[in-house]
């Protein structure tokens, strides 16, 4: 194998490594809020943690965020505007990328 060919497939696995961990990341970040918006909502214990599976799964319906914040903002009405939302989904990216590295190690 030519180094040439070792250099493409390092670069192919480090590309599905940023790929999976950005995938974790946004995942962990998207439960954060869920955990966060279910505190509002005065859900805790086995309750809060099924909210946070929701919201997990919200964001398989569109690329980007809006899909989450249009299901944690209908579900909060009064509680939290969607700019808050977004607000605390960019927050907790970084969390959540904090805690996927950390797990990493």
């Amino acid at each position: 194998m030519s180094s040439f060919d070792d250099r493409e497939n390092a670069f192919e696995n480090k590309y599905a490594h940023d790929t999976a961990m950005q995938f974790k990341a946004e995942a962990r970040c998207n439960k954060l809020v869920g955990l966060w918006a279910a505190e509002l909502m005065g859900k805790t214990g086995d309750e809060a943690a099924e909210y946070a599976k929701e919201v997990i799964k919200s964001d398989f319906e569109e690329a980007g965020n809006e899909d989450v914040v249009r299901k944690v903002a209908a579900d909060l009405g009064d509680l939290a505007d969607a700019d808050t939302i977004r607000q605390k989904l960019t927050e907790m990216l970084i969390v959540a990328k904090e805690q996927v590295m950390n797990e990493a190690d």
